[in-house]
């Protein structure tokens, strides 16, 4: 399922995807995104992504508000942190 997210001016594209147990999300800005703990960071590192992963979460709010628990390089060189948002970290991606 995909559905857009606007907030603070910001346009972002938002996929779910249900698999058994809990579904894969991801918050896509224009220069990286935000996902949950299904996706890999050791992957986006090699392919260069901005990526920013919260955990424990089941919806879209969720990702807004959790704290982020990893970054990627090139996520951190646009400004992204352990500990900040979801939200603030993707304001910083888009």
């Amino acid at each position: 399922m995909e559905q857009k997210l606007n907030f603070e001016g910001h346009t972002f594209d938002a996929v779910r995807v249900p698999l058994q147990g809990a579904s894969l999300l991801v918050i896509v800005g224009k220069n990286g995104f935000l996902g949950c703990g299904y996706l890999n960071m050791e992957t986006a590192e090699k392919l260069g992504a901005a990526f920013a992963l919260v955990t424990g979460v089941a919806s879209f709010d969720d990702m807004l508000a959790k704290d982020v628990k990893a970054v990627s390089s090139a996520a951190a060189a646009r400004g992204v942190a352990v500990g900040m948002t979801g939200r603030e970290a993707l304001l910083l991606l888009d």
